[in-house]
């Protein structure tokens, strides 16, 4: 793969799903844990806006690799490690986006092993951490959203 020029639209539209997506998960009633579970929607809702922007995370990270590198990544985990070798993200960041990479693929694959629970402290005390990276990866590139 040959790099290119980064497409600053498609960046700009995963970006601000990405943003989309976490406010809407930041809307749920997550601080009130039994209010969360006690209702499916606020379940489902929560499952799909985490995998939709973990999704466009690693879109973002697949094509900054291919773009800017030449680099085909086409499994996540292999998003993060490129990241880390091309020095977008350092170790710890790399470190945390694989783990991001393993529970998306549990969400989809393996979706009927998460709990409700462990749904709500993933989006109760972890959505900084894709917003986190999301920025970093737009700072790496020179774009602010």
């Amino acid at each position: 793969m040959t790099p290119a020029q980064i497409d600053r639209k498609v960046v700009t539209q995963r970006a601000a799903w990405i943003r989309e997506m976490t406010g809407a998960l930041a809307d749920l009633p997550l601080k009130n844990k039994r209010q969360f579970l006690k209702n499916r929607h606020n379940i489902a809702a929560a499952e799909s806006y985490l995998r939709r922007s973990l999704e466009a995370l690693f879109d973002i990270g697949r094509h900054i690799l291919a773009k800017s590198f030449g680099f085909p990544a086409t499994e996540y985990k292999e998003i993060a490690r490129g990241l880390q070798d091309k020095k977008i993200l350092n170790e710890e960041e790399a470190e945390l986006m694989r783990k991001m990479a393993g529970y998306r693929n549990r969400m989809v694959h393996f979706y009927h092993e998460i709990t409700p629970e462990e749904l709500h402290e993933i989006c109760l005390n972890h959505l900084d951490e894709i917003n986190l990276l999301l920025d970093r990866m737009l700072h790496s590139i020179g774009k602010k959203e």
